[in-house]
């Protein structure tokens, strides 16, 4: 690390009353070191707490309790907001010529059929996983469903039958669960009846069945193990290479503030689904408001931004599970209406929807395609119509066409630590993640506009 970064590191570490032991061991603050609680990242440096007291090396998240030696922990580090990022994963492929647990074929390649009998050809296989972080996700059609799949544009040809269907999808943070209104991606591990908790529960079942190819269940033992160790985690950015601390001068950056953050279902949600009845607020960000008056610059421009992410108005339109959406409470919004980003990132301080909202923003899409991602046509049985789609989302869940392209939005705490972003790495950094929106709602940001929108997202 630089002596900047040292510096830096020590400040972090005595201002916030750091104590960075793991059992017996000391970590360091090094994004080398895949255990660290303080990481450096280009943006400065992400710190996890853990509510719940110290960490256990033996509790089940860190046990390969499956065939193929991976554990929670394979895709689940610190040292990148408890996701997996592209350079982690090429260190570890370089460090073990591609035999680290987490290139497994079941789920890690591109196909499950892949050659990986030698380094090239394991890096061949293995390519998504390298450039994106992507974890192939193979679901069947429903049944019943309203679509079939009708053709496959496979860029890896697998010869995957037209009954399922291969999907590219960023491991989601195993932080700041406590704001979660639904589980994984397409929401397949939440049910109506059940807690986030008893889904958390099911669902490190499921990965251990299906990641890990574990032959048993897991305990309900281990089940809760892994809930309460994961439910305690927070994770936020604590230092900002430009901005310096993010809890000094009256803000409210870092995970110990983001722990105390009042959560519940509905909590701010803007059509309604409050179960307190409190209207919504669009300024569902309050973290740097100390700033907005600060001498300093790059405080400035964060604060900026969080008004920026607050109050710009966004037409919004095209927004399937958005636009002309029916929601429980018989509220319906318009075709086109406007908004903020915090019309759909609602929890205050965290970002995500705080009940349940799988959206189609377009991601998908066709035009989006890149030429690493397989392309579907769908067709609806009803009447005909065609959809081209990289991933038919919350679709292969719930059978409904007008599921297809929706996604969760997650949790936006500690984004500088786990690029590249949306479900499909479709954005290699915040820039283009504002530059993506930008380009779907034609917002009119003006380059300061964006330059302070990256840097308040760059310093949750």
């Amino acid at each position: 690390m630089s002596n900047r970064f040292v510096t830096a590191w020590m400040v972090v570490c005595v201002g916030a009353g750091v104590g960075l032991m793991i059992g017996q061991r000391h970590m360091l603050a090094h994004d080398d070191d895949a255990l660290a609680l303080v990481a450096a990242n280009d943006s400065g440096f992400v710190r996890t707490v853990n509510v719940n007291g110290p960490i256990d090396l033996s509790n089940p998240f860190f046990t390969a309790l499956g065939t193929n030696g991976r554990s929670c922990f394979s895709c689940h580090r610190p040292a990148e907001g408890w996701s997996l990022t592209p350079e982690s994963v090429r260190r570890r492929f370089e460090d073990s010529r591609g035999l680290d647990p987490v290139f497994r074929t079941n789920d890690g390649s591109n196909c499950g059929s892949a050659d990986v009998s030698s380094v090239a050809k394991r890096r061949a296989a293995y390519s998504l996983l390298l450039t994106k972080g992507l974890i192939r996700v193979g679901i069947d059609v429903p049944s019943p469903a309203e679509f079939v799949i009708e053709s496959v544009d496979d860029p890896y040809r697998c010869g995957a039958p037209l009954t399922a269907a291969s999907m590219y999808r960023r491991p989601l943070p195993s932080t700041n669960l406590r704001f979660l209104s639904a589980v994984m991606w397409d929401g397949r591990e939440s049910t109506p009846t059940t807690s986030i908790l008893d889904d958390l529960a099911h669902q490190s079942n499921d990965a251990t069945l299906g990641h890990a190819q574990a032959v048993l269940d897991l305990t309900p033992q281990e089940r809760q193990a892994i809930v309460a160790f994961e439910s305690g985690l927070f994770t936020a950015q604590v230092w900002d290479r430009d901005a310096g601390l993010l809890h000094d001068d009256g803000a409210l950056g870092g995970p110990v503030a983001l722990s105390q953050q009042p959560f519940f279902i509905g909590i701010n949600d803007p059509i309604g689904l409050n179960p307190a009845a409190v209207p919504f607020d669009p300024r569902a960000f309050t973290i740097f408001t100390a700033w907005s008056t600060e001498r300093d610059r790059a405080r400035r421009a964060i604060a900026r931004g969080q008004e920026i992410f607050n109050t710009k108005p966004i037409v919004l339109s095209g927004v399937a599970g958005l636009n002309g959406q029916t929601f429980s409470n018989g509220a319906t919004l318009p075709a086109s209406f406007t908004g903020t980003c915090t019309t759909c990132h609602d929890t205050p301080n965290a970002g995500d929807h705080s009940a349940k909202a799988p959206l189609n923003i377009g991601l998908t899409d066709a035009s989006r395609r890149t030429p690493d991602m397989p392309l579907y046509t769908l067709r609806r049985l009803s009447n005909g119509d065609t959809v081209k789609t990289t991933d038919p989302g919350r679709a292969m869940i719930s059978g409904k066409w007008a599921d297809v392209g929706k996604f969760k939005g997650p949790v936006l705490r500690a984004l500088a630590s786990r690029a590249p972003y949306f479900h499909n790495g479709f954005a290699d950094s915040l820039e283009a993640v504002v530059d993506f929106y930008e380009s779907r709602f034609n917002i009119g940001l003006t380059a300061r506009e964006k330059a302070d929108l990256v840097a308040f997202l760059r310093a949750l």
